[in-house]
């Protein structure tokens, strides 16, 4: 499946950085989460360039925007550099991370690299949103292609997620009842965020249509 160039994406995001920087008046350049991360029609009015790589993600993978952004928003709640927290020894003392997962995505290290291999997207950071969401769109792809998992279910797509492609075919999230509640709150969030997308992805295409960058 073709991609675009790396180098290509990443002058598109330092132009764009560039220009959210220079406009302090009427853009941030924070990169804290968006304040409200239970509209989505909000948080890309908040954070335009998201709107932009989540559709280029879609049109490169097939996994619609709305189920990308709601694995995002439960993974990591938007924050880039979100880690799972730390396990304590004795009860006290700050311990190991219970796996390496970091970023936007929460994708481990191993699974970051096989992205890369596989899509050449170098220099890929989890904690960049652009990188992060694209990787999302393809770890879905992936589970579909591999486990015949729509794309557009976002609960099953959310399980293979968590568990791995592997773990999914062998059902290991059938007795973590935990886990099948939350992706419940996942589909459920994806499909909110879908009736919000249809009402505002017109103006959301007319003002990334004007962006001069």
């Amino acid at each position: 499946m073709p991609v675009l160039s790396n180098n290509n994406r990443r002058r598109h995001s330092q132009r764009v950085w560039i220009s959210l920087c220079v406009a302090p008046m009427l853009f941030s350049c924070s990169t804290a989460p968006p304040k409200n991360s239970d509209n989505l029609c909000s948080v890309f009015r908040e954070k335009a360039e998201w709107y932009t790589d989540a559709r280029a993600a879609a049109e490169r993978w097939g996994t619609p925007i709305h189920v990308q952004m709601a694995i995002i928003r439960h993974e990591s709640s938007y924050g880039e550099d979100a880690r799972p927290p730390r396990d304590y020894l004795l009860g006290v003392i700050p311990w190991f991370r219970p796996s390496s997962a970091y970023g936007y995505a929460q994708a481990k290290e191993n699974t970051w690299e096989w992205y890369i291999e596989q899509t050449g997207n170098h220099g890929a950071d989890r904690d960049e949103f652009e990188d992060a969401v694209d990787f999302v769109a393809w770890y879905t792809s992936l589970s579909h292609r591999m486990l015949g998992i729509s794309k557009w279910d976002a609960y099953k797509q959310y399980l293979a997620y968590h568990e791995g492609q592997g773990g999914y075919r062998k059902g290991s999230y059938r007795k973590k009842k935990w886990l099948l509640r939350y992706a419940k709150r996942v589909e459920q969030t994806a499909k909110q965020y879908a009736k919000q997308l249809s009402g505002c992805r017109e103006s959301l295409e007319r003002e990334s249509s004007w962006w001069p960058f």
